[in-house]
């Protein structure tokens, strides 16, 4: 029961928070772009569900939902998309570029597969030290045609690496379908090739998630190496706020809504809950959203000092170095 009902929680926190960033983006309230996670959250909160707070995570594009499954909290998280001194990275890295030193959070990436080496760094770092706890990487189908996927895989295999490699496979890489482009139906036949187990998981259903993260994770825990886990998964909205998902039928997108991540939880739910109970946690989350929302409206705008605070901490004993 506990632990469900913390994955439901959790998938409604990042629910209502992407749904609150795309409500911002489409009215201009939020300047660059976004990639939202709606459809995915099971992914996140069921890996995370499987780690420990020691483990280090990295991201990709698409991270707010691997933020917030890590405890990253809303209205910081607002605040730096909001380009506010009080956010994560003081307003400077956005959506793109976010970092959390004492979450273990490794970053978002804005460049396919560009997490990949960092967490096989990390996994490298992990085992040179001897300390007791993983790496995890999350990245897309689209990702796994890149060289630091191949590269990043036969590394922490032949070294024997603690990094568990997570593929969220959502069909498209923004709008090119994954079986044009690769004739393996599974993304996880890849990791024969370097040696390491691998396991294919629905993606939408975050208790199998969890399950499967876990049964990965105990084994690298030991000792034995890394290991692929993919998650077959969809994104409901667009690669990014600029795709219109032409490239897609309303069919195919009613037919994986049917599966939603939310629902599937409510049903495991039912036995334990009443309708009310999950309508009043519902409504509990959204307020959580938008009182998160609405204290990062409130905190201080961005003003010249910023702009180079932490550059030079002591800027009278800067000198120019005439190169300009």
């Amino acid at each position: 029961m506990s632990d469900i009902l913390t994955l439901y929680k959790k998938t409604l926190k990042i629910r209502y928070f992407e749904e609150k960033i795309d409500w911002l983006f489409s009215r201009g309230r939020l300047g660059g772009t976004t990639h939202l996670c709606i459809g995915q959250e099971a992914v996140a909160v069921g890996v995370d569900n499987a780690l420990s707070p020691d483990d280090y995570v990295v991201s990709n594009h698409r991270g707010h939902g691997h933020l917030i499954a890590r405890g990253a909290d809303p209205a910081r998280l607002f605040a730096e998309l909001l380009g506010k001194p009080e956010g994560y990275c003081r307003g400077r890295g956005g959506t793109q570029h976010l970092s959390i030193a004492h979450l273990n959070f490794l970053g978002t990436n804005g460049i396919t597969g560009g997490g990949i080496p960092i967490a096989t760094g990390a996994g490298l770092s992990i085992k040179l030290s001897g300390e007791e706890r993983i790496s995890v990487c999350f990245f897309g189908d689209g990702a796994s045609n890149q060289g630091t996927f191949h590269e990043s895989l036969n590394m922490a295999s032949a070294w024997s690496l603690p990094v568990l490699y997570v593929c969220e496979n959502n069909v498209y890489a923004m709008s090119t379908r994954f079986s044009k482009v690769s004739r393996l139906t599974d993304v996880s036949a890849r990791a024969s090739a370097y040696g390491m187990p691998s396991a294919v998981v629905d993606g939408m259903d975050a208790v199998k998630v969890s399950d499967a993260a876990r049964m990965l994770a105990v084994r690298i825990r030991a000792g034995h190496g890394p290991a692929l886990l993919e998650a077959k998964t969809y994104r409901y909205c667009g690669h990014s706020k600029s795709d219109a998902r032409a490239y897609r039928s309303s069919d195919e997108e009613a037919l994986w809504r049917m599966r939603d991540p939310v629902l599937l939880l409510e049903k495991q739910l039912s036995g334990l809950l009443s309708a009310s109970e999950i309508e009043t946690l519902r409504s509990r989350a959204v307020s959580e959203i938008e009182d998160a929302y609405q204290s990062a409206m409130l905190m201080r705008e961005p003003g010249v000092h910023d702009a180079f605070e932490g550059v030079y901490a002591d800027t009278e004993s800067y000198v120019p170095q005439g190169n300009l």
